[in-house]
């Protein structure tokens, strides 16, 4: 029998407020099994992220793998569900340190990665982003209209397992299966492609690389064929893939050729060009998004108080013993015990500072290096807390662009050191310093990565009406999980195949490290006064630019924008990340477009969602599993069935075949709910 409306009523105000003592959430078996994922993803994340320079969110496939367990073992609900991905998901996160800490092998100062001192880093500064983001919940997910690609996909999914349903037509439309079905399709076909891909009979990516004319200059383009960015960009929508659109034309339509005229280089279209890139463009991009964050944390300062001052106000209302009158679901961890847990990070990290100094050769500075570094750690974590924040709501943590803030982290405080210590140190001492930067901007480093992912987390909870402390708690303990694996992985590859760049390493087996390399070249660049700022002050200029463009689009129109972002995402991030982003957010900007014309357009639009969630879950699961081939056979091809010859016809077959599964999967979806039965009006 359906219920009540009043029936209804009186579920929801049990399930979302302080009375629901049956809910089964934090649970010891959620934690075992989301430590257990949390371990595994973390490994083969950092060992991916070194060889490709990206790191992939594994929120939604650790849902996925959670729904499975849990389900054998019976008795499990959306909310304990969500508890294990909120653990795991620190894989995608914390394993993003990669782009900072091996730059300390990479200048020599290391020679491995010691054990206790990486893991601190790891912990301290990852506990730290935890109790950052909380008082942003909020400013950046409650009162916000981002999208959180990620965070709305990995809801879907667990809705969808739970077999919850939201309106009548989108009720009758999972009842029936299809929701379930437009997952399992999409993973399984995103997953088949994945596996043709790995056999190189489809290429990975469309891509060709041109001179233009006979001035010197060139450029090109990349098109991954990945149909977890399509789906992401499916998910952020329009304006932000329009948006990174205009900065890859502004990064490879003007700024490679530009770069090229200026600074001319010899060799292959390709190798030019994405020197061009690699030395210039991505400075240009890190400037607009420097720019362009400065202008987001002013636009958010408001919120923010208003965020932190609803959070004293639970706590208030908690101690005067009125916590039962708040919804569970707006039950953060108190704000006097986010005080203290930071402090209680504060005490370790300054340990670690003083002591780094020392064994570093800069220990009559210990005392004001130590007390100086945590103050910076305070408070430009704090900082690139919110801004992370915010890019992760914005385009999702799998391409928030985490080595932009690394970058302009370590000039932050590089120039700091070069200010206030360089002159009374002598020459010799200017590598220590680098170390020293690249130490402190690990911390930093690792605070951003849990900010960046801990909100996308938080958006899942709200639309699961799950318990914001609780999910709080359970990433402190994926971040503990996290840093007890990420050093002896990192030794473990160092060992293996050692890091591009570094003493005595052999190039041709060294894992590339894109990242680390270039925040470490950076940190040496400034401290040793050696850095070109032209094109981050040049990217600093057209961050403006595009401000200003898009406070003009918002006054003429409510729904034009051009997020500076975004832009600053599409001059900084590869076209390979990028582009097939645009791709996805114009068609599903048709697909919405489409299924507004039809009487049964929510149930429709809901199930391309939960398609777009399956293609995201499919490649990502994939992607655990052959990093974790890669590592044990030693091929970067484990299922190769080509050899380099047959290049030219696997990229005619990969793009044909990537766009024909696109067309028969968005003509499919709306039959679904043609198929299902209409549902019936709520009272």
């Amino acid at each position: 029998m359906r219920p009540t409306p009043k029936d209804r009523l009186m579920n929801d105000t049990a399930r979302t407020t302080g009375r629901d003592a049956t809910l089964g959430e934090f649970t010891f078996r959620g934690m075992v099994i989301g430590v257990l994922i949390t371990l595994v993803f973390t490994a083969a994340n950092v060992y991916f992220g070194l060889k490709a320079g990206l790191t992939f969110s594994t929120s939604i496939p650790a849902a996925v793998i959670s729904m499975a367990i849990l389900r054998a073992l019976g008795g499990a609900t959306m909310q304990e569900n969500n508890i294990v991905q909120t653990v795991a998901s620190a894989a995608g996160t914390l394993s993003s340190i990669i782009f900072v800490l091996p730059g300390l092998v990479i200048v020599g100062w290391w020679t491995g990665f010691p054990f206790w001192m990486s893991f601190a880093i790891c912990a301290t500064g990852g506990i730290l982003g935890v109790m950052y983001t909380i008082p942003l919940r909020r400013a950046l997910v409650t009162d916000s209209d981002l999208p959180y690609p990620e965070g709305v996909a990995c809801a879907e999914v667990l809705k969808v397992g739970a077999g919850e349903a939201h309106d009548a037509d989108i009720e009758a439309v999972e009842t029936g299966g299809a929701g379930l079905k437009a997952v399992l399709v999409g993973s399984i076909v995103s997953a088949a492609f994945y596996v043709v891909v790995q056999t190189q009979i489809f290429t990975s990516d469309v891509v060709r690389y041109f001179r233009i004319g006979r001035s010197g200059a060139a450029s090109g383009f990349d098109f991954a064929l990945s149909f977890a960015l399509f789906a992401i960009g499916h998910l952020v929508g329009p304006a932000v893939g329009l948006a990174m659109l205009v900065g890859a034309l502004i990064g490879w339509g003007w700024g490679v050729p530009h770069f090229l005229l200026s600074h001319p280089a010899a060799g292959a279209a390709a190798t030019v060009a994405q020197g061009a890139w690699s030395h210039y463009v991505r400075f240009v991009g890190a400037g607009t998004i420097g720019v362009s964050a400065i202008w987001t944390l002013a636009m958010l300062v408001k919120p923010v108080i208003k965020g932190i001052a609803g959070a004293m106000a639970s706590s208030r209302a908690r101690k005067a013993g009125r916590g039962h009158t708040l919804a569970r679901t707006e039950h953060d961890i108190p704000i006097g015990t986010v005080g203290l847990v930071s402090l209680a990070c504060f005490v370790p990290m300054g340990w670690l500072l003083w002591h780094f100094s020392v064994i570093s050769g800069l220990g009559r500075f210990g005392v004001p290096l130590a007390v100086g570094g945590v103050i910076f750690v305070a408070i430009m974590g704090f900082l690139v807390s919110t801004v992370c924040g915010y890019m992760a709501g914005l385009i999702g943590s799998s391409n928030s662009p985490l080595s932009g803030i690394g970058i302009l982290v370590v000039v932050i405080f590089g120039l700091m050191l070069v200010a206030g210590l360089a002159s009374r140190l002598p020459a010799e001492a200017g590598r220590a310093l680098v170390a020293f930067a690249l130490f402190v901007t690990a911390v930093v480093f690792s605070v951003a990565t849990i900010a960046n992912n801990n909100l996308q987390d938080l958006k899942t909870g709200q639309l699961v009406d799950a318990t914001p402390s609780k999910q709080q708690w359970a990433l402190v303990v994926g971040v503990v999980a996290g840093a007890l694996v990420i050093p002896p992985v990192l030794d473990l590859v160092n060992r293996a195949y050692g890091f591009l760049g570094a003493p005595g390493v052999n190039p041709a087996h060294a894992l590339p490290a894109p990242q680390a390399g270039l925040i470490s070249a950076l940190a040496q660049g400034v401290i040793q006064h050696n850095i070109d700022w032209s094109a981050i002050l040049i990217g600093g200029a057209i961050g403006a630019a595009v401000i200003a463009v898009d406070v003009i689009l918002k006054r003429a129109s409510s729904i034009l924008s051009l997020p500076p972002l975004a832009v600053g995402l599409g001059i900084y991030l590869p076209t390979a990340s990028t582009l097939m982003i645009v791709v996805g957010s114009v068609v599903g900007w048709w697909f919405n477009g489409r299924a507004d014309r039809s009487p049964r357009s929510e149930a429709i639009k809901q199930l391309g969602v939960l398609l777009a969630s399956g293609l995201i879950v499919g490649e990502s699961l994939l992607g655990v599993v052959f990093s974790a081939l890669v590592v044990f056979t030693g091929r970067a091809a484990p299922i190769g069935l080509v050899g380099p010859g047959f290049a030219g016809a696997s990229m005619w077959l990969g793009g044909a075949a990537f766009a024909a599964v696109i067309y028969v999967l968005y003509r499919w979806v709306p039959t679904l709910v043609r198929a299902a039965p209409a549902g019936q009006p709520r009272s």
